[in-house]
Parts: structure tokens; sequence; C-alpha cells
């Protein structure tokens, strides 16, 4: 039913044909609307889609950036924790080193057999495997950051300071030193012949070096400077 008498015509009484011309300008406002709409839904999902992927990328980087932070905090922790376990570990065996003097004593002095030469040994051993670790020997260029000098001497047969004598033994417990090795240091005399100068008596060695220390010990035993 025409509701529009207008499109009616009056003289035949049939619905009146608009021409091809207003059907195309009608029908080409539609499309341009049509396409109006679909450019602006498409700029506007592109700007939520650039909104999105920045804070994709703000959210990557937060995830990152905690990564990172964590794996360093694990890593503080667990370097804390290794120091406090050496720490613990070196205050025990500095505990344990009057028990180890007297053990090497009674070694010394053929008081240490049977079983409880077996624990000894077993509980020297096992400190060892720990870290522990002597020093100090005869023939030592002398160190104070690992000697404790208790005599001096001077003797033309060195050219630096030079341990001669050990009285107590020093040990190191990884990278610590728990007790400085208690010494006797016997240093160059003014008169000592330079290295690589033969002296008048021609005792110089094929390199020109004097003859070296060796295992002399010209105070004595370490128990009769301990005893003065």
């Amino acid at each position: 039913m025409v509701r529009d008498k207008r499109r009616i015509d009056p003289v035949t009484g049939q619905v009146r044909v608009p021409p091809a011309s207003e059907q195309s300008a009608g029908g080409g406002v539609h499309v341009d609307e049509a396409t109006g709409r679909h450019a602006a839904d498409t700029q506007a999902s592109s700007a939520e889609l650039d909104a999105l992927r920045a804070q994709l990328d703000e959210r990557t980087g937060d995830v990152q950036r905690i990564s990172a932070e964590y794996s360093n905090y694990r890593r503080r922790v667990e370097r804390d924790r290794q120091l406090v376990i050496a720490i613990a570990k070196a205050q025990v065996v500095s505990q344990l080193l009057a028990v180890v003097d007297d053990i090497e004593r009674a070694e010394e002095h053929g008081d240490l057999s049977g079983v409880f030469k077996a624990v000894a040994d077993k509980l020297v051993s096992t400190l060892r495997a720990q870290g522990l670790e002597p020093f100090g020997a005869i023939g030592d260029g002398f160190d104070p950051a690992v000697h404790e000098a208790v005599h001096h001497s001077t003797s033309p047969e060195v050219h630096t300071p030079t341990v001669t004598a050990v009285l107590r033994c020093g040990y190191r417990f990884g990278d610590r030193v728990l007790r400085p090795a208690m010494v006797a240091v016997t240093d160059a005399s003014s008169d000592t012949v330079p290295s690589g100068d033969a002296g008048p008596s021609g005792d110089a060695g094929p390199s020109g070096d004097a003859e070296p220390v060796g295992d002399a010990e010209p105070f004595g035993s370490a128990e009769q400077l301990q005893d003065n």
C-alpha cells in the first residue's frame, strides 16, 4: 500500500517510478554513510590496538624488570647465606685449634697411639676436608700478614727476612687466616753479599747466589725458644 499520493499518477492511477538518477543519488548517500562509518570504526579499532600494544609493552617491561630484580635478590641472599655459613664454620674450627695443637704435641712425643690416634687422625682429616690448612715452614719468606715474629736475628747467609724456626704453625680456613704462625726470623746482616756477586771466599754458587739457609735452626729448636 502506497501512502505517498505524490507517487501515484492521477491519470493512470499507477505508482510513479522515480528516475534512475534519483535512485542512484539515494543509493550513493547510503553507500557514503556506510563507508564513513566503516572508516571511523577502522580508525577507532586502530587506536585501540595501538593503546593495547603500548600497554602490553609496558607490562612486558615491568615483568622483565621484576624478574631481574628477583634474580639479583636471590643471588644476594645466596651469597649472604654462604658468607654466614663460612663465618660459622670458621668460628667452630677456631675453637678446635687448641685441640689440634694438643694432638700434634702428643704425636711428636709418641703419646698418641691406638684408638686415640685413629680418632685424632679422623678429626684432623675432617677439618682439612672442610678447608683447614696449616702454614708456616722453615725457609719461608717472612710475611707480617701471616707470621708473628717472636725472635729476630741477623745472618750473612740470607738476603731477605727468612723464617728459621716455627714455634707454632698458623692456620687458614678458606681465604681467612684463623691464626698467624709464630716464628723466629733471621734478617740479612749489613755486610751480606748482594745476590749475583761472588764473595771473597768464592762461596757463591754457579748462579752467583749464596748457599740457601736450608733447614738449619741457628736459634735452637722451637721448644728451646718457647722456654726462653
